[in-house]
């Protein structure tokens, strides 16, 4: 039984996205396995664990290497590992215009080019946290972010 249960919490916990914690990446130690309690009229049993993780909340402010994922007239999409990252045209340095007839669609300057797939140094300057996901905005406008070569 003891088997069954850490399969199941290792499936059901690792990758997901808590509002109070961030996201869950991997489960490191299995503390305690309390004893099931049978749920009456379900047949199922109910065990309280408790574990060990590593965890990742992004916070206003954090500056974090992101892929490109989409761009557009209203600016860039990117994803920083499990979260997505709105980067506005506002927030992206005056002096990189979109190219809409570029394939694909980027924001260009002399030395630089956003496009997807590019990496970008973002930083943080909003978070907003559902139950099960977290959603962030950012900006490229201040000195070393920007496309990472």
């Amino acid at each position: 039984m003891r088997e069954f249960v850490t399969k199941r919490l290792y499936r059901d916990v690792e990758g997901t996205c808590t509002g109070r914690y961030g996201y869950i990446i991997a489960v490191v130690a299995i503390l305690e396995i309390q004893m099931g309690k049978v749920i009456p009229g379900h047949g199922s049993a109910e065990f309280e664990v408790k574990y060990s993780a590593i965890l990742y909340m992004p916070f206003r402010n954090e500056v974090v290497d992101a892929v490109v994922d989409n761009v557009n007239t209203l600016g860039v999409t990117a994803n920083a590992g499990p979260f997505g990252i709105f980067i506005s045209r506002s927030y992206i340095p005056t002096d990189m215009k979109f190219d809409p007839h570029s394939n694909p669609p980027s924001y260009h300057s002399e030395d630089q080019k956003i496009e997807k797939g590019a990496m970008v140094r973002v930083k943080i300057t909003g978070t907003r946290v559902d139950a099960t996901e977290i959603f962030a905005t950012g900006t490229i406008k201040e000195d070393y972010l920007s496309v990472i070569e």
